[in-house]
């Protein structure tokens, strides 16, 4: 069995586990207009951005690094809240037992500009060019910590973080390591905001999950952590959640849509639950995908519909942080895992009135809720649909 032992997070509703879980309590939302980099959509645009410029975050962790990106601060500030907060030792960090797994999209992009200028000014490289691939962050983090370990870093949109703490459970559950630091980052970039504004997807307003009315996405940035154990080789450690059943799938439909039936997100979510051998009706709530799109939460509803007789209670966090990429599923299984913890779910935003073909309604309110099993879905580009399974302790 794997425990969660660690988590750790930084969004636009907070810089830590606690910062977060208050707003998410409130129902405080981090949307706004972009304030910390110039783009023609600054104030067309609703963001999840984190209200700290870089040199902000740089001071807080007393680095001294002139070229780390955005991407890396943010994944190095909510590890090591991760860390701090699972008690894990100097000496099991370097251990070779130990396993680092990072899921991100955005990589050095942010810092595009900067490469571009250099391209047109150096004839003798350019040190924003060894931090632009996703892989720099797990590697700057490899490092900074002295993991030995297997390291990895998986890019499959916006199922990478949840496909990450997949990976990190089998290495774990295959022997390959006694205990896994896994979870997803992403930040805001030019080259992402006009990427997804070319699909006509981004909107003016904050987005709407489930709504008949909705009009689209927006994007944030942030990262979560979760430090995963091996139940055996725990004594007296502080656990916060089982990680008791995932499964990836893939219905190959579309590059950026999930099939009409939902087969992919179905497939998903029944594959966590065989793994975790419960049954639809233990789950008590869902943290779903919900990204406010037309095609995401049509289709997301009809899979849930296909899955449960009776839909548990389910909400959107990115109603309130946007879709951080590669980072959401990270940042939002940290939520699925606090809300279990806690024994509290946390609402939705911005919903008025149901999809009318599916009828579904999220969760609207902040509620005490005793339950035993949530569920974290989170659905990719390419057909790439991730779910897993938490337990309570």
């Amino acid at each position: 069995m794997v425990a969660v032992t660690g988590l750790g997070v930084i969004s636009s509703i907070g810089n830590s586990i606690e910062e977060n879980r208050k707003a998410l309590i409130q129902g405080i939302s981090g949307l706004s207009s972009l304030e910390l980099f110039e783009t023609k959509y600054a104030e067309q645009l609703k963001f999840g951005e984190i209200k700290m410029f870089n040199s902000e975050l740089i001071q807080k962790m007393a680095r001294t690094d002139k070229k780390i990106t955005r991407t890396t601060l943010l994944a190095l500030h909510a590890a090591l809240e991760c860390i701090e907060k699972s008690g894990l030792t100097l000496q099991e960090l370097q251990s070779e037992d130990t396993a680092l797994v990072i899921g991100n999209t955005v990589g050095g992009m942010c810092l595009t500009d900067e490469l571009y200028q250099d391209s047109n000014s150096k004839s003798n490289g350019s040190p924003y060019v060894t931090e632009y691939d996703c892989g720099a962050v797990t590697l700057y983090l490899q490092q900074y910590f002295g993991i030995k370990g297997i390291c990895n870093t998986i890019n499959t949109a916006c199922s990478s973080s949840s496909n990450a703490i997949m990976y990190g459970a089998r290495l774990i559950e295959n022997g390959f390591a006694k205990r896994a630091i896994v979870g997803g980052v992403d930040s805001l970039s030019k080259f992402t905001i006009n990427g997804f504004n070319s699909l006509g997807i981004l909107t003016g307003e904050n987005c709407k999950p489930f709504d008949m009315d909705r009009s689209g996405l927006n994007l944030g940035e942030g990262a979560g952590f979760l430090i995963l154990e091996k139940s055996e080789d725990i004594l007296e450690k502080n656990i916060y959640a089982k990680l008791t059943g995932y499964c990836n799938s893939n219905d190959a439909f579309h590059p950026s849509s999930l099939s009409d039936d939902g087969q992919g997100p179905a497939l998903a979510m029944l594959g966590a639950l065989k793994k975790a051998e419960i049954k639809p009706h233990h789950i008590g709530y869902i943290n779903a995908h919900g990204t406010g799109t037309q095609n995401n939460d049509e289709v997301e509803s009809k899979a849930m519909l296909r899955v449960f007789d009776k839909v548990p209670d389910f909400a959107s966090t990115k109603s309130k942080i946007g879709h951080t990429l590669g980072g959401s599923a990270a940042i939002e299984a940290v939520f699925t895992v606090m809300a279990l913890y806690y024994q509290e779910l946390y609402p939705s935003l911005g919903f008025t009135s149901p999809i009318e073909n599916t009828g579904l309604t999220p969760l609207l309110v902040y509620k005490k809720h005793e339950f035993e099993h949530a569920m974290a879905n989170s659905f990719g580009f390419g057909g790439n649909c991730s779910s897993l399974v938490f337990s309570k302790n």
